[in-house]
C-alpha cells in the first residue's frame, strides 16, 4: 500500500480487509444521511464489489482510523473509478484531500491516466473535488417510482416471455448486458467472473434477481438485474438487445421487476441512470421521479 501523507496527528492507516466492510458501510451511510437524507448503500453492495476476482483489496484500499474506529476510507475500485467517504464529524480536517492524493498516486502507479468519482450534487465531496481540479464528465440521477404509483406498459408482444435466470443462461445474460452498456460507457468489458460476483454472486442472490426476456425461440434479448436494498427494490441493470428496441419491452421489464420487488417486501422502487445513457426521459415518461442528482468528476493524472 502506498503511504498516505498529511493526515491529522493521531490518525493511523492500513489496507482494508473484507471484515472491514460493515465499518466502511457505516462511514458511507453517515455521509449519505447528510447529503441525501437517508443511506442508499448496502453491505451487499460493498461485499459484492470487493469479492470480484480481479480486485485486490490490499492494493486498492486504505482505511483511516482514530484508535480502533474507522473514520474514513479510500477505494480504487477500477482503473479510473474511486470511492471515498469521511465521517461528517471528521470532515474539514484535510482527510478527504489526503485520500484524493493517495488515490491519484495509486491509480497512477497502476497505469491509469485519469481517475474519477461520483458524488451527490452540492455535497462537500463535490466542492472538494472541484477545488482539487476535478472536472465534470456527466450527471447522474436516482429515479424513484412513488409507492402509490404503478408503471403502465402494454403487454409483451406475442412470443416474448420474462422469466427467472437459470445457470445455463448466465453467459448470454452477461454478454447482452455488457454489450448494451458498452454502447455508451467508456470502460473495458467486465469479465464474466467479475460480472457474476456483482450479480449472481451478490450476497442473498435469488433467481428472481436476474430476469430474462426471451423470444419464442428461446433467445435471450433482454435482461433486468433487480434486488432488495433496505426497504427499496433497486434495478441495477436493464438492457434490451438493439434489434428489439422500440417495441415497449423495457417498460414491461420494469413493471415485472418492480412487481417482484414489491412482492418481496420493497416499499419503494428505484434505479440510476446518467446523461450518457440518454434514458432519463423514458423513466420519467413511465412515472418515475428524480430522487437525487449526482455528478461524475474526474482529473487527468
Amino acid at each position: 500500500m502506498h503511504p498516505i501523507d498529511n493526515l491529522p496527528a493521531g490518525l493511523t492507516t492500513r489496507a482494508l480487509t473484507l471484515d472491514d466492510a460493515p465499518a466502511v458501510l457505516s462511514v458511507i451511510a453517515a455521509e449519505e444521511v447528510v447529503d441525501l437524507g437517508e443511506p442508499e448503500m448496502t453491505l451487499e453492495d460493498v461485499v459484492a464489489d470487493w469479492r470480484r476476482p480481479s480486485y485486490d483489496i490490499t492494493a486498492s484500499t486504505v482505511g483511516v482510523f482514530d484508535g480502533d474506529r474507522l473514520v474514513a476510507y479510500g477505494d480504487l475500485s477500477d482503473a479510473d473509478v474511486a470511492y471515498t467517504a469521511v465521517l461528517p464529524s471528521y470532515q474539514g480536517r484535510g482527510i478527504g484531500t489526503a485520500l484524493a492524493r493517495w488515490l491519484q498516486a495509486t491509480a497512477r502507479a497502476a497505469g491509469s491516466t485519469r481517475i474519477g468519482t461520483q458524488v451527490p450534487q452540492g455535497s462537500a465531496a463535490e466542492r472538494l473535488m472541484r477545488d482539487l481540479g476535478y472536472e465534470e464528465r456527466w450527471t447522474a440521477w436516482d429515479l424513484e417510482l412513488p409507492p402509490d404509483r404503478e408503471i403502465s406498459a402494454r403487454p409483451l408482444p406475442e412470443g416474448f416471455t420474462i422469466r427467472d435466470d437459470a445457470e445455463a443462461d448466465r453467459e448470454s445474460a452477461w454478454k447482452l448486458i455488457e454489450d448494451c452498456f458498452l454502447e455508451w460507457s467508456e470502460r473495458e468489458r467486465m469479465s464474466m467472473a467479475d460480472f457474476g460476483a456483482k450479480v449472481w454472486g451478490r450476497p442473498g442472490f435469488e433467481p428472481w434477481n436476474l430476469r430474462l426476456l426471451t423470444t419464442a425461440d428461446g433467445d435471450v434479448v433482454g435482461a433486468t438485474h433487480v434486488f432488495l436494498a433496505g426497504d427499496g427494490g433497486y434495478v441495477a441493470r436493464i438492457a434490451v438487445r438493439p434489434d428489439h428496441r422500440g417495441r415497449g419491452l423495457a417498460p414491461a421489464m420494469l413493471v415485472d421487476a418492480f412487481r417482484l420487488a414489491r412482492e418481496h417486501g420493497a416499499v419503494r422502487c428505484y434505479l440510476s441512470t446518467d446523461t450518457r445513457a440518454g434514458a432519463r426521459g423514458l423513466y420519467e415518461k413511465v412515472g418515475m421521479e428524480v430522487a437525487s442528482t449526482w455528478v461524475n468528476l474526474a482529473v487527468t493524472l
